[in-house]
């Protein structure tokens, strides 16, 4: 009888470490945190470093849930000969360049910051802020 229970035991555990390790983790959808638009630190790390981490080398909290790994943000300027794609990373972010990304995994953050703003220019200060700052991840 012991050794039943042992053996039963056992195997529930057996099956629930395993369950635990299959079960793909999945992204929980929340509105954005409001952020201050001049401020590209504060909306990296409210917006991009679940994704991309918060040094930019696309290893965020998130990375297990999605389908493509993200970008490594401080390789832009090196992968593209020295020159950070300034016009190519807002595109990106406001959601012109959406191939860019592999798919729509990646939030066009261009309509949530329209969604956030009392008007365009601050949209745009805010896609620019932005664009800036990740400019100044890059790797020397």
């Amino acid at each position: 009888m012991t050794r039943v229970i042992l053996w039963l035991t056992t195997l529930l555990l057996a099956l629930g470490c395993w369950a635990q390790e299959n079960k793909k983790p999945v992204i929980k959808q929340v509105p954005p945190s409001p952020t201050d638009a001049s401020s590209g630190q504060q909306m990296f790390k409210a917006y991009c470093a679940s994704c991309h981490g918060l040094q930019g080398l696309g290893n965020g909290p998130a990375v297990a849930a999605l389908k493509k790994t993200p970008s490594n943000l401080t390789l832009l300027a090196k992968n593209n000969g020295g020159k950070f794609p300034a016009l190519k990373v807002a595109n990106s972010i406001q959601g012109d360049n959406i191939a860019a990304h592999g798919s729509l995994d990646m939030p066009v953050w261009g309509d949530v910051f329209r969604s956030m703003s009392r008007s365009e220019a601050e949209t745009r200060m805010r896609i620019n802020n932005l664009t800036k700052y990740i400019e100044g991840l890059q790797v020397k």
